[in-house]
Formats: C-alpha cells, sequence, structure tokens
C-alpha cells in the first residue's frame, strides 16, 4: 500500500516518506473554504495557500500587495475544510525579508491564527537569518526557488530562471543550504529539467515542481489554472483539466435567461 493510501493526516514527515518511497506528491492551491473541502476529498496531499491569491482572488497584477492579515483569513478559510492534506501558507512580500524578529513573529501568527502545518518562504542565503530564526521557533519551512514571483522587479518578467551556469551554481548551493538549515521541502518553479533533476537527486527532502519538468518529488498548480477558471492564463507547464469558466458563464447565461423569461422559478420550484 502507497503512503499516500495509508495516511490519515498528511505531515511533513509523510512528505519524507513519499519521497523515501519514490511515491510523486500532489499538491495544489486552494484559498477559500469550499474549493479546498473539494479539493481536499479529492485526494490532494498538500494545499498551498499561495500569495498568488492576490492574482486570482484580488485582481492584483503581481504576488506583492497582498498582506499578513489578507494571508491568514485565507488560510485560516481553508484549514477549516481539511481533513486529510497539509496545509502550507505562503508568507507574503514583506513579512520575512528584513527583520529575522519580525519573520518569526509573522510566522507565529500565521501558524496560531490559521492553524496550517507550515509556510512557504522564497530566496535562499539572502536571507538566511529569517531562515533559521522562524525554524528555530518550531515552524516548518518550505523552500522556493528558481522564479520567485515575489522578486519580479528584480527580474523584471516571469521567464525561465537558472538557464545559466553561475546561476544553475547558485540555486543548487541554495537548494543544499536550505536543506542544511532544516527546511522540509522546497518548491523549485520555472527551471531547466536537467537543473531540477540535478537538485531533486542532491538533496534528501523532496522537490516540488511547477515548470520544473516531471523530475521532481512532487508537483504544484495554482487550482484556477489548472481548472480552466484564470482564462487566457497557458504557460507551457499547465495542463488545463477543465474548463470550469466556460461551465460558469453558461450556467449564469441560462439563470440570467430564465428569470428574465419568467422560466424561473417555476410553479414547482415555489411555495
Amino acid at each position: 500500500m502507497s503512503v499516500h493510501q495509508e495516511i490519515k493526516k498528511v505531515s511533513t514527515q509523510t512528505f519524507q516518506s513519499m519521497k523515501n518511497n519514490g511515491e510523486k506528491i500532489a499538491m495544489l492551491t486552494s484559498y477559500d473554504y469550499s474549493v479546498a473541502k473539494l479539493v481536499d476529498a479529492a485526494g490532494i496531499d498538500a494545499i498551498l495557500v499561495g500569495d498568488s491569491a492576490a492574482n486570482v482572488m484580488s485582481g492584483y497584477p503581481t504576488t506583492l500587495p497582498i498582506t499578513v492579515d489578507e494571508m491568514i483569513y485565507f488560510a485560516a478559510s481553508v484549514v477549516r475544510a481539511v481533513n486529510r492534506a497539509m496545509v502550507v501558507v505562503d508568507m507574503p512580500f514583506g513579512s520575512y525579508q528584513g527583520d529575522p524578529h519580525v519573520a518569526v513573529k509573522n510566522a507565529v501568527r500565521i501558524m496560531k491564527e490559521t492553524g496550517a502545518q507550515a509556510v512557504k518562504i522564497e530566496g535562499g542565503i539572502e536571507i538566511e537569518d529569517s531562515f533559521k530564526a522562524i525554524l528555530s521557533a518550531g515552524i516548518p519551512i518550505m523552500g522556493h526557488l528558481g522564479l520567485t514571483p515575489q522578486s519580479i522587479n528584480k527580474f523584471g518578467g516571469f521567464g525561465l530562471r537558472a538557464k545559466d551556469d553561475a546561476e544553475a551554481k547558485t540555486l543548487l548551493e541554495n537548494a543544499k543550504l536550505l536543506q542544511d538549515l532544516g527546511c522540509f521541502s522546497v518548491v523549485l518553479e520555472k527551471i531547466p529539467t536537467v537543473l531540477a533533476k540535478q537538485v531533486t537527486d542532491s538533496l534528501s527532502i523532496p522537490t516540488i515542481g511547477i515548470g520544473a519538468g516531471n523530475v521532481c518529488d512532487g508537483q504544484v498548480l495554482v487550482f484556477h489554472d489548472m481548472v480552466g477558471m484564470n482564462e487566457g492564463f497557458k504557460p507551457k507547464f499547465l495542463r488545463q483539466y477543465a474548463n470550469v469558466g466556460q461551465v460558469i458563464r453558461e450556467a449564469v447565461s441560462g439563470y440570467v435567461a430564465d428569470v428574465k423569461s419568467g422560466d424561473f422559478p417555476n410553479e414547482s420550484e415555489s411555495y
């Protein structure tokens, strides 16, 4: 029997067992109670309450504007829905990059006020002190390397990262650093598959890929992208499993037509 089938509640230890057994980890984002309940019931291993909520829930062009308070609201809603999956919460831009004491304070707030099992942080050696401080507080961290959307203004776009040898070397060094510091896993976003394999093979902790090929120990996608609700966003790495956007439009159009015609509610739908 697989780890996935055996486990009743996924934890950081489950992630490690899955990697050790060669079993892939399935992860999706969620930001609200109703969707999280469906995603959890479908058998997902982990739910990321991503700062991508800034884009798909609040309509911002980047992830930068979302606040700790907003992330706590979304994450607490998700945790209330979930029975089995591990819930990981993104620490938003500005909540950990500076003073490590502020980073710990924000991480503690997220854990206490949401009931989540871990936080996710973008970056490497440049914020080593924040990693150390949060981990020292007993809070599990999922790292995030490669394309780190909170650094979009530095990168100047959402293109492939670590294409050249120097950046690839730095990414590999940062991945090993995060493992040595005590992170339980690391997301690798939009990097060459060859590099993703090198990182995955060199680490004892699991890697979670998004746009990093099928060589990572697991995969994560944004829910709204995966089900076709974020229309017009179709990067190479995305596989769309449904067209929920079209279904919603057709349902609403039908409702509007029935209300306008007087067909809804009919006699059987009235008291």
